[in-house]
């Protein structure tokens, strides 16, 4: 485990290596006290501070990049769309407290419309 780590948030987390969308979930992190590293499973992600295209992270290990934000209510979390898997320890929370819908607690996955259109 980490040290100095402080809270846990469910949030969204995309790839972004291949170009500007790539394979989505969402996820439990961790965040350092400073706020600047995030921690996903055996991951951690530094800031790009604004220097990424499409991207506000970085893995530590592979340095590859990621969009890592907050989940947002509507479900319209990616840019362009597609389906997006969610692991099983953030499904509940994610339902339920993010995007108001018990009824779906038991949902894998979802298709995120996109913020924009192709």
């Amino acid at each position: 485990m980490y040290t100095g780590m402080s809270k846990s948030q469910i949030m969204y987390i995309e790839y972004k290596g291949d170009g500007i969308e790539g394979p989505a979930r969402v996820g439990r992190v961790t965040f350092s006290k400073t706020g600047k590293s995030v921690y996903y499973g055996d991951r951690r992600f530094e800031t790009l501070s604004g220097s990424g295209f499409k991207s506000n992270y970085f893995d530590v290990e592979t340095r590859e990049e990621y969009w890592i934000s907050g989940c947002r209510k509507d479900g319209n979390d990616s840019l362009y769309g597609g389906t997006v898997e969610i692991d099983d320890d953030a499904r509940r929370e994610y339902w339920t407290e993010i995007r108001g819908l018990p009824a779906n607690a038991d949902k894998a996955s979802y298709v995120s419309p996109g913020k924009y259109s192709r």
